[in-house]
């Protein structure tokens, strides 16, 4: 008995944290979403991302870094609790998020391995030397502009996309999508993926997805027209606007694990709107070392923070009369579900 309950109490506290805290972080983001929409792409996705794993991370560090160390020093072996009816509901609902938390990862892995052989059988290797990655030429109905895979994304360019665009914009593309390898953006939507909601069987904080995916792709024109003139982003922008123009009416994108130049934006033409609009914006802007440091200065404060979090976190867990007062928190629990 004295496992099962310890199974069960970890289950349970994993659906309670992550339920609660995942409430707090729905409350801080519409607090401080008005706040943030100043920043920089970058900076705003980096937050987006943090806020969304934040739950998950949290129930996660506090079952296995406080509830079990506790359990395991206080608890007697021979304990006559018994696992009762509400705190075995409890740790089944847990127990079911999981599962679908790993299932959602695993089916995204499968359907992108998928979708990549079945690109790669039909393709045509591309030499581009503004990408690192594989490149592959391939001919499908919707203009795909897309980095594809998680540990080893491939490159993939519908063959209507070199008739349509000139050099400049091609290239003003290819380092959208070189933005994207450079930020792990592939596997931060897998990890997104497998952290949405995991543990709670009712989704709360599903709005952040739709806010990181905007963020990224702006991101992503930020930092590819950073690297040349104002030339570049108008570059880009028309890239954009060409590509929208030959989608097939009612086409949509399908990928589970991947970064499309294009893609939700197909069912949301405001966000396409924006997008140009911030490439017209910063056809006009100097982009001066100013602006690189502190993108520079604000990752810096960001690990600062999380390294803080850790070392706060080490040496609370060590404490034994911390470890005795959550024991004696974790008995009134037991007894309240009994």
């Amino acid at each position: 008995m004295f496992d099962f309950l310890g199974i069960c109490l970890a289950l349970a506290a994993l659906l309670t944290v992550n339920a609660l805290v995942s409430l707090l972080t729905l409350a801080v983001w519409r607090l401080a979403s008005p706040l943030v929409k100043n920043l920089n792409a970058a900076t705003r996705a980096r937050l987006i991302f943090a806020l969304r794993i934040f739950p998950a991370t949290t129930a996660f560090l506090v079952v296995t870094v406080f509830l079990i160390p506790s359990y395991l020093v206080f608890e007697p072996r021979q304990t006559g609790e018994i696992v009762s009816f509400k705190l075995g509901l409890l740790a089944l609902f847990s127990v079911t998020g999981i599962v679908l938390a790993f299932w959602r990862g695993i089916a995204a892995g499968l359907a992108t391995r998928e979708l990549v052989n079945n690109w790669l059988a039909h393709s045509e290797t591309l030499q581009l030397k503004e990408i690192s990655i594989p490149a592959y030429r391939i001919e499908h109905p919707f203009p795909v502009v897309a980095v594809v895979g998680v540990l080893h994304p491939k490159l993939f360019v519908a063959g209507q996309i070199f008739d349509s665009l000139t050099t400049d914009e091609l290239t003003a593309v290819i380092a959208h999508e070189t933005a994207h390898v450079a930020a792990c953006d592939n596997l931060k939507h897998w990890i997104m993926r497998i952290c949405r909601d995991v543990l709670v069987v009712v989704p709360v904080n599903r709005s952040f997805d739709k806010e990181w995916s905007e963020a990224i792709e702006l991101a992503a024109d930020e930092k590819a027209v950073g690297r040349g003139k104002g030339a570049a982003a108008l570059d880009l922008a028309q890239a954009l606007i060409k590509i929208a123009r030959i989608i097939p009416a009612g086409a949509k994108p399908v990928m589970p694990a991947g970064a499309f130049l294009i893609g939700s934006e197909v069912e949301s033409g405001d966000a396409l709107a924006r997008r140009v609009r911030r490439l017209a914006q910063l056809s006009d802007e100097k982009l001066s070392d100013l602006k690189s440091r502190l993108e520079r200065l604000t990752s810096f404060i960001t690990w600062i923070c999380f390294a803080l979090l850790f070392l706060i976190v080490g040496i609370t867990a060590t404490n034994s009369d911390v470890l005795a007062a959550l024991h004696a928190g974790l008995e009134k629990i037991v007894a309240i579900l009994s």
